[in-house]
């Protein structure tokens, strides 16, 4: 399929990913893992793609994360073989069913941040509990799901109670997320995955698995504690990873390709709204994308088509096509169907987003 859109690149707004940037950023991680002694099993939400994921298993992933049942199906039946779910699934009749189902295709670890939620899934496993392994997650300062990590013991011991297999603890830095905190929120992260290991020490579980690590933070974490890390955006990078310093520009693979359609002084409008783009802009970003060729100029509204810019710069002339970083790229993946992929500049290939949508 190689080199079939070289010649005609798709109506904006389409969505590039750089291939060299993309294996420049997997290499990277790649190589600052490399003899730390943890495992790098990336999050999938992030990009959903097949061809991605491979790339990322080829460069040294031990698996892929998950953080849904459809993702870890999707992502199974393009031959992924060792998936980790993370999120405390409640587990209806049909979730239990299909994840019997896919534990005789995948190596499959599951999450629990409770007792209850243990026995839940026990019962909706039946004797496939045996064939999964099982993580407790503790809250490390997110504040979102997961335990106390001191109450991760008795979770643990529940779930053995019920005939669970249990291996480890693991934590989702997401507070990393604002400027100036990475590195604390790592050192929480550490913290946080130490007492909950020694919590199922003295409940008689080895935590084998102590499992962390968001983009923003990932070059802070711990090899002493942490044994795998589970970044997603790192392949592309994104406008947040821009403006926390855990990228430069020349580090963003993915943008929106955008055509302006409107143009006044100090103003244009791009073809790229949330439809496009999404919505999400936190506080200490500075507009709704990044304009990577224009990175002055600030994308200061959207509507679901249109891309509202204003710039001191001279403004781009009608029909010119510009590069635009989401602020988040996860969301802008979930919204289009293929990712196309260029070299040199020119398109030459189109991935589909095959776990767009696999929201169960």
């Amino acid at each position: 399929m190689t080199g079939a859109f070289s010649d005609l690149a798709p109506d904006t707004p389409y969505v590039t990913v750089d291939a060299d940037v993309l294996d420049a950023n997997i290499a990277a991680l790649a190589t600052q893992t490399a003899g730390s002694g943890m495992a790098v099993r990336p999050h999938g939400k992030t990009h959903k793609c097949a061809q991605i994921a491979r790339r990322q298993v080829a460069a040294g992933a031990v698996g892929l994360t998950v953080a849904t049942i459809g993702e870890a199906e999707a992502f199974a039946r393009s031959g992924i073989d060792d998936l980790f779910i993370a999120y405390p699934l409640w587990l209806t009749e049909n979730k239990g069913a299909r994840l019997r189902e896919l534990s005789e295709r995948a190596a499959l670890r599951l999450a629990v941040d409770s007792g209850a939620g243990a026995e839940s899934m026990a019962r909706a496993l039946g004797d496939a509990r045996d064939a999964v392994e099982v993580l407790v997650e503790v809250d490390s300062g997110q504040h979102r799901t997961g335990c106390d990590p001191t109450e991760a013991g008795s979770v643990a011991a529940r779930a053995l109670s019920v005939g669970l297999r249990v291996v480890g603890v693991f934590t989702f830095p997401g507070h990393g997320y604002r400027p100036g905190h990475r590195e604390e929120t790592a050192r929480q992260e550490s913290a946080a995955l130490s007492t909950a290991a020694d919590a199922l020490t003295s409940v008689r579980v080895d935590p084998v698995v102590r499992s962390g690590g968001s983009t923003p933070t990932v070059e802070f974490a711990d090899p002493g504690v942490l044994t795998e890390v589970r970044p997603g955006v790192y392949p592309f990078n994104d406008a947040q990873q821009v403006a926390l310093g855990r990228a430069g520009i020349t580090d963003v693979s993915l943008a929106a390709m955008a055509t302006v359609v409107h143009r006044e002084p100090g103003r244009f409008v791009l073809d790229c709204g949330s439809k496009i783009l999404g919505t999400e802009r936190p506080e200490w970003v500075s507009g709704f994308g990044l304009l990577l060729d224009h990175p002055d100029a600030q994308v200061v509204a959207l509507s679901e088509h249109h891309a509202t810019v204003v710039t001191d710069a001279p403004v781009p002339e009608l029909g010119s096509v510009l590069r635009v970083a989401p602020n988040h790229v996860c969301i802008t993946v979930n919204l289009v169907d293929d990712l196309f992929l260029t070299a040199g500049g020119a398109v030459v290939d189109r991935w589909p987003v095959m776990a767009r949508g696999a929201n169960t």
